[in-house]
């Protein structure tokens, strides 16, 4: 149980750490989660929150801190839209990363497959990735696991066309694919049938 001294915290003295921890989540989370993250009070946690919240947009962030869905999460701004679009649009002409590449292969050799179940294989949370493929329209989300309820994750025609088959039966052996193949197809044929793992046992986050 929280002493009640580790309480006795400031806005200003949570900020930074509030800061930290919302840009590793992947959803929101509430003050509820945040204060009891940070050791504070959930009114000196709010109160932090709504001071970055003005800071940013009296700054002229790119990006915003919201309260949606009963928790808080950073987003970027609507008037950035264009840009983020005519980005997306023209990074789908450039090369893929080794990190997109590796997410893809996994996916494509598993699915569906969670997004926990594909950072479980690479050892990193592939959140950022995968929102990449999912922009860049080689993958999408269909459907959730009957047990645990996570989305599925499966490749796109797209996908197909960009590689030139007619149906995922046409993939090649994984093995001259990847680095340490070898061992990736055993983690993989290991994986199948396991129980769903938590994406909390993956590292930080990989960038694309």
């Amino acid at each position: 149980m929280i002493e009640e001294t580790e309480l006795d915290r400031t806005p200003q003295e949570i900020s930074g750490e509030l800061e930290a921890i919302l840009i590793m989540a992947t959803e929101a989370l509430s003050v509820e989660e945040l204060a009891h993250a940070v050791s504070a009070e959930k009114s000196v946690v709010r109160e932090a929150l709504e001071a970055l919240s003005e800071f940013y947009n009296e700054t002229g962030r790119g990006f915003q801190l919201r309260n949606v869905a009963g928790g808080w999460r950073y987003a970027t701004r609507p008037e950035h839209e264009e840009v983020i679009k005519t980005w997306i649009i023209e990074g789908q002409e450039n090369k893929l990363t080794q990190a997109s590449l590796e997410t893809l292969a996994v996916i494509s050799y598993m699915q569906p497959v969670s997004r926990s179940r594909v950072s479980a294989v690479r050892g990193v949370n592939v959140d950022g990735v995968v929102r990449t493929l999912i922009a860049r329209g080689l993958v999408e989300q269909e459907g959730n696991d009957e047990q645990t309820g996570a989305t599925m994750l499966r490749t796109t025609d797209y996908f197909l066309e960009r590689l030139g088959l007619a149906s995922l039966a046409d993939l090649p052996p994984i093995a001259p694919l990847l680095p340490d193949a070898n061992q990736l197809e055993q983690e993989l044929a290991g994986l199948a049938g396991e129980p769903e793992e938590n994406a909390d046992e993956t590292s930080g986050e990989e960038n694309e």
